[in-house]
């Protein structure tokens, strides 16, 4: 594989046997191979989803898989993938097949036009998001579009995980969430460091197989990343020195 590699996909992926190989399938149909890495974290899984990584893309010198070693969770897997990626630019994708591939060569894109930031967006035009449960539909979209006009951030969809970073700016950003959360708090840091951010829509698809991971006692780390922001903003429009 060449070492020159300019995008690093992490899939973080707990339990997913019954997913992963699709995701990873239907990735490498809108990747540019010869510079693209697809790193698979098993996140401490009980059935054959780090089995079937192995055997089905054994001769795929783009895909590897490597394990979280430290507590099982979204973040921590998320951590690995990210300490262990080599690209300029790095993008989770979940391992369920929720997130669209044909929106990463728009990312790329944006990423060519100096963004350090490219947040994959389901409420702006072109955008959309179809199933999953409802009061995760219904708070996500709140949170997002009500920070989004509250706070001035460039992005409709901070809680979205699917976001590609610039790994450079990613490296120097201590990621303290423990949960799904980290994700919004990373791009909060990207936009409270003065880095440049943009939305390009995306569609979301609800998981086909499997169980959602979703409940409910998860969304308070996103409501405090939420109001830290409204309370960060709010000084500093107060106190601008």
């Amino acid at each position: 594989m060449n070492e020159n590699i300019y995008l690093s996909i992490v899939i973080p992926a707990r339990n997913e046997q019954d997913n992963i190989s699709t995701t990873i399938d239907n990735l490498l149909l809108h990747i540019d191979i010869d510079h693209t890495e697809i790193i698979v974290v098993d996140d401490h899984s009980t059935d054959r989803t780090a089995e079937i990584v192995n055997e089905t893309f054994k001769n795929n010198p783009a895909v590897k898989l490597v394990k979280n070693l430290d507590e099982p969770g979204f973040a921590n897997a998320l951590k690995t993938g990210f300490s262990q990626a080599k690209g300029q630019f790095v993008l989770p994708v979940m391992a369920d097949g929720c997130d669209d591939p044909k929106t990463i060569p728009i990312m790329l894109e944006k990423s060519k036009q100096g963004y350090d930031l490219v947040c994959g967006c389901r409420y702006m035009k072109g955008g959309k998001k179809s199933g999953g449960p409802f009061l995760q539909g219904f708070f996500s979209r709140f949170v997002c579009l009500s920070l989004y006009h509250l706070s001035g951030i460039p992005t409709r969809d901070i809680s979205n995980a699917f976001k590609l970073y610039r790994r450079n700016v990613l490296q120097k950003i201590p990621l303290k969430e423990k949960g799904f959360a980290v994700s919004m708090e990373a791009a909060l840091k990207f936009y409270f460091g003065n880095y440049k951010i943009c939305d390009v829509p995306t569609k979301w698809y609800g998981r086909k197989k499997g169980k959602s991971k979703f409940k409910l006692s998860k969304t308070l780390p996103y409501i405090k990343l939420y109001f830290l922001t409204l309370r960060k903003k709010w000084k500093k429009l107060i106190c601008p020195l």
